[in-house]
């Protein structure tokens, strides 16, 4: 079984919270100091909020030595589980994730998660389950899941993240604590995002939709040259460009990044349309190419390619390998007669 299924050697990338999710924080460790800490929690909510780090920091604290009985205190990564987890191996943790990006948790995974858990703790604490994404899961390995999840035993935690928890089996949501983040107000990640990208911070935060790890992630270099690739292109397009010809702007590129920028965009421009103002573009440099797209097509017709890129990008994150050329050229092709129209 590959250790990308399921794994016990797994490093944190934080024992601290980030600066957004303090009430939660708060909230995790008044139950886990007072004894009350469920036996099942999913953490929910968007990518870019981050779920990973909240749930690395609870991790950490609930296996960590000394930090229980502290208010709001984290791990403090000086005992022994702290520098376990530090080295990338703690015998009382496991995780799960799908072997590739996109695949299904499989039943085998699952199936050693139900043996870990009827062991003892070999720190004579908790057990720690990650299960990352839950809605990864196939109804074999959900219905594997739920003896567990309802006879976990003394001093088991299941940590869940989930993007869409939707799509997570209802008898499986049923069986957590539903711990959902939301999108925080700006000045409770602006500061710690002022730091990750300076004088950017802001304007990414707010083309990011006010997701601040989605803000550092759109700062990357890669991610502005494919911006400006995309802007070249619908730029071109305006201009009666090809579709087909100017998709070599794109090539190589993630067909799910360029789906999630042609998604933003085209939600500003039907906002746009509908009311005529541009204050709430995500992207204020976009706006004479989102005008010049609002007097050249109709907004029912953008709709519809808002729709075709939505579903093509659902597929995707359903584990559907489109051929991303044919994909991205049809779309493209629909783009361009809208512009013309």
């Amino acid at each position: 079984m590959s250790a990308s299924d399921v794994s016990n050697g797994v490093t944190l990338s934080s024992f601290s919270p980030l600066p957004w999710q303090h009430s939660l924080w708060q909230h995790f460790t008044a139950v886990h100091d007072n004894g009350r800490l469920p036996h099942a929690v999913m953490l929910s909510g968007p990518s870019g909020l981050g779920k990973h780090e909240l749930a690395d920091a609870m991790i950490a604290r609930v296996l960590c030595r000394t930090a229980q009985g502290k208010p709001g205190a984290a791990a403090c990564g000086e005992c022994h589980g702290c520098h376990m987890l530090a080295a990338g191996h703690h015998p009382d943790l496991m995780a799960v994730a799908p072997q590739d990006v996109g695949k299904m948790i499989r039943i085998d995974p699952i199936r050693e998660v139900n043996r870990f858990v009827s062991q003892t703790a070999q720190q004579g604490g908790y057990r720690v389950i990650r299960l990352q994404p839950a809605e990864s899961m196939n109804i074999a390995s959900a219905n594997a899941l739920l003896k567990s999840l309802e006879e976990p035993g003394a001093n088991t935690l299941f940590i869940l993240l989930s993007d869409m928890p939707s799509r997570v089996l209802p008898t499986i949501r049923s069986r957590c604590q539903q711990w959902p983040l939301v999108i925080p107000p700006a000045e409770e990640s602006l500061p710690w995002l002022t730091q990750q990208l300076g004088e950017d911070a802001q304007a990414l935060l707010r083309m990011a939709g006010g997701l601040p790890q989605l803000a550092v992630r759109l700062g990357e270099a890669e991610q502005r040259q494919l911006r400006q690739a995309l802007r070249e292109l619908f730029d071109a397009l305006v201009r009666g460009g090809e579709p087909v010809a100017e998709a070599w702007r794109l090539e190589r590129q993630p067909l799910a990044q360029v789906l999630w920028y042609g998604i933003a965009w085209l939600e500003d421009l039907i906002r746009m349309g509908l009311s005529g103002n541009a204050g709430d573009l995500r992207d204020p440099s976009l706006e004479p190419l989102l005008r010049q797209a609002v007097k050249n097509g109709r907004t029912q017709d953008w709709f519809k390619l808002l729709d075709f890129a939505r579903e093509q990008r659902r597929l995707l994150a359903a584990g559907g390998n489109p051929n991303p050329q044919l994909v991205l050229e049809a779309w493209l092709v629909r783009w361009a007669a809208l512009l013309r129209s």
